[in-house]
């Protein structure tokens, strides 16, 4: 057919002069173009999976190539949903059909979260490998998605066991929550100390970085919610209030926004103070509107620009 040309990569780099603006922005550094192939699942109604995770990234500037693992009408949390699972063989095809035109060298790191099956799994993981090869300084983040406290695991059977013993090792930064910490090394992490042992079992599996979130400790106050991360740079503490909302997705949200963010910075408690900011001011305005779903459009400026700023405090351990 006349008139078609070779598909070329194009990559729209966004130019930023000041040091800073009133806003909060860190500069020219913090808004470094960037590529993310986000793999995850996705709702048409509300923000769980890369609902919850690409419009976040793009609204702080980051390109993203979403690759869906599953499409549902919405979240499982509301009883009833149509949709349909996809197969490890798609997402291989549409990852292949990327790197066709010739753009995973561009790629600056892998984001995936809940995984449906093994050869979802699989698949995930064969296009890391391929990321990687394409563009050796690509990180991987995996949020080990298995469960939660009160819900325990409401993963398939065989996962877990996959995110330990294959998808881990593999991650540069993971991204568990309390339940999946303990899960994940057969621990409890009741007291802080307990939670740092857990979390030097997952780095002596492969992650450099690792984000504990919603982490409640006795020595958590009763109103609040903690996130560490521990990395070579050591150990950082965050507490935020605790918002009376019962929202999905958050976890999925913190998890793109701090990979982003840690990737921009090369720092893990700017990346922990940025996202955790962020997102606690998306929850906030989610909770005084009592919306069952994160409130991602318009409480955006939040993403960019939150309107309570929580520092990391460093753990001296």
């Amino acid at each position: 057919m006349a008139g078609l040309v070779p598909a070329i990569c194009v990559l729209y780099v966004p130019q930023y002069v000041d040091a800073g603006d009133e806003r909060g922005h860190d500069g020219p550094e913090s808004w470094r173009h960037m590529n993310l192939l986000s793999i995850q699942s996705h709702v048409a109604y509300g923000h769980v999976g890369n609902s919850a995770a690409v419009f976040p990234l793009q609204r702080m500037g980051v390109e993203v190539w979403p690759v869906h693992t599953v499409q549902f009408s919405n979240h499982t949390g509301y009883g009833q949903w149509q949709g349909r699972v996809f197969d490890g063989d798609l997402i291989r095809e549409l990852v292949g059909g990327i790197g066709n035109l010739g753009c995973l060298g561009e790629c600056d790191g892998v984001l995936s979260g809940y995984v449906g099956g093994a050869d979802v799994g699989a698949a995930i993981l064969e296009a890391v490998a391929t990321v990687k090869r394409a563009n050796p300084a690509a990180q991987y983040c995996c949020d080990p998605v298995i469960g939660d406290v009160g819900r325990g695991v409401y993963v398939h059977d065989g996962i877990p066991e996959f995110m330990r013993e294959k998808a881990v090792p593999a991650a540069d930064v993971i991204t568990p929550n309390q339940f999946e910490l303990d899960h994940l090394t057969g621990g409890e992490s009741r007291t802080m100390a307990q939670a740092f042992v857990a979390i030097d079992k997952l780095h002596a599996l492969g992650p450099r970085v690792i984000l504990v979130t919603s982490l409640h400790t006795n020595e958590t106050p009763e109103d609040a919610i903690d996130l560490v991360v521990s990395g070579e740079q050591g150990r950082y503490l965050l507490r935020t209030p605790r918002l009376p909302s019962m929202v999905n997705g958050a976890g999925d949200t913190i998890a793109a926004l701090f990979f982003a963010h840690y990737l921009r910075s090369g720092t893990i408690d700017v990346a922990l103070s940025q996202s955790a900011s962020a997102v606690f001011g998306v929850l906030a305005k989610s909770a005084e509107a009592g919306s069952r779903e994160m409130l991602m459009i318009a409480a955006q400026e939040e993403i960019v620009a939150p309107t309570q700023v929580f520092e990391a405090k460093f753990l001296n351990t």
